[in-house]
């Protein structure tokens, strides 16, 4: 209990919210280094998973993929990086980007699979083209599991982008090997309490965005068999003349 009143007076404490060491600028640090990992991630696994739901094929590949990668410890990825790109952002961001990959990946196959097979053919019998169908039709209603892949991959970044103070004096986790070496052990609970919290918030956010994605894309799912080439005629039968 002693140690957790500490460390918020060590939160508490004008000095640790200015400068360039100060937590507003290691919050900002942390946000900037897990936009880059997850945008460029994002990059590389969306475009992959969407081409590879969308033709229903590599489905071993996918899972082959995300196994492996993630199987392989973050910190042995980082030495290893570290070793190869030297000391900087540049290993941490290289890790970070092979870590988000599986999630977003998964996400974004696994939402365009299970769009209806029978909503994709009707649009394709209208006359849509492949890309229209796509973005028109399935990217719109697998949006809320996309987004849930997104989120995965967000927060997993978020937690282990503390590793980047490992090679680099960046981010919140600077704390935490400021406070390790200087047996500071408030100041490592302070910074493990800043990081929980970002994580929490973008959680929240991400929680906000895919529901506000399902709530917008519930309609249009319900409606599909008003879509479908093989619905049937609702509509009472009229009655003939009677003699």
């Amino acid at each position: 209990m002693n140690l957790f009143m500490e460390a918020l007076a060590w939160l508490g404490d004008p000095a640790h919210w200015s400068g360039g060491g100060g937590i507003p600028t290691r919050i900002l640090q942390h946000l900037a280094i897990t936009a880059a990992a997850v945008g460029i991630a994002g990059a590389i696994a969306l475009p992959a998973g969407i081409l590879i739901g969308h033709t229903r094929r590599g489905a071993g590949l996918i899972g082959a993929l995300s196994g492996a990668a993630r199987a392989i410890p973050t910190l042995g990825l980082l030495t290893l990086f570290g070793l190869a790109f030297g000391i900087g952002l540049k290993a941490s961001l290289v890790a970070l980007v092979v870590l988000a990959v599986p999630s977003i990946l998964a996400g974004s196959y696994a939402g365009i699979q299970a769009v209806d097979a029978a909503t994709v053919s009707a649009a394709k019998a209208v006359g849509m083209r492949p890309s229209q169908v796509i973005f028109g039709v399935e990217l719109p209603l697998a949006s809320p599991v996309v987004i849930g892949g997104i989120r995965a991959a967000t927060l997993q970044v978020v937690a282990t982008a503390t590793l980047a103070a490992y090679i680099a004096d960046f981010g919140l986790g600077r704390y935490l090997f400021s406070g390790l070496k200087s047996r500071d052990y408030a100041q490592m609970l302070a910074g493990a309490l800043l990081v929980a919290a970002l994580a929490l918030a973008l959680e929240l956010a991400f929680a906000a965005a895919q529901r506000y994605a399902a709530s917008r894309h519930a309609a249009p799912a319900r409606s599909a068999g008003l879509f479908r080439s093989d619905r049937t005629d609702t509509r009472p039968a009229q009655k003939g003349p009677t003699s």
